[in-house]
């Protein structure tokens, strides 16, 4: 299998609502055309990846089984709409907490790990989300960023910054940019 490009997902407030804490699977929602634009990327054989920092684990808000609970709702919720993700991988810590650690966001571990256990090009791959600490790996990595309007990207994209974004109205205006470049 030759490596390929994915599509590396914010969790909340990019795929889903932002419920701040998530640990009831009752709460997970989809946001609108999340499901369609990750059916978009199976169709093109690009595959989509979760990749969430989780710091109510490390504050004791919520535990690693409320968090799986959490992602199996979300793929249930994908499935009925014909879409599935290829992973998902997720930082527990908070630095305050926890102490420093290369898993939370912009950092690489859970990239790297994706690369090796979904055989990814990271430098051909794309970082969709509604924060820019979503989007830093790509400039780590030599990927592509787009934020999303959708959570805090509307006042994300209102902040001043070093390296300016891309910015889609939400998710599945980003994959469309994603697919236009895959072809162009």
């Amino acid at each position: 299998m030759s490596r390929r490009p994915a599509v590396f997902l914010d969790r909340d407030g990019t795929l889903i609502e932002d419920r701040h804490y998530l640990r009831d699977p009752g709460q997970v929602q989809l946001l609108p055309s999340a499901a369609e634009a990750v059916r978009r990327l199976n169709g093109a054989a690009i595959p989509a990846v979760v990749v969430t920092n989780q710091s109510g684990i490390a504050r004791g808000l919520l535990t690693e089984a409320d968090y799986a609970a959490t992602v199996r709702r979300l793929d249930e919720l994908l499935a009925t709409e014909g879409a599935r993700l290829a992973g998902h991988y997720h930082c527990p810590h908070l630095p305050d907490v926890t102490g420093p650690c290369d898993c939370r966001k912009p950092g690489p571990l859970l990239y790297e790990r994706a690369a090796r256990d979904l055989d990814l090009d990271l430098a051909a791959s794309w970082w969709v989300g509604d924060r820019e600490r979503d989007l830093g790996a790509a400039d780590r990595f030599g990927g592509r960023a787009i934020l999303v309007l959708t959570g805090a990207g509307l006042d994300e994209s209102r902040q001043p910054r070093d390296v300016p974004r891309p910015v889609a109205a939400d998710l599945v205006a980003a994959v469309a940019r994603v697919l236009g470049a895959q072809v162009g």
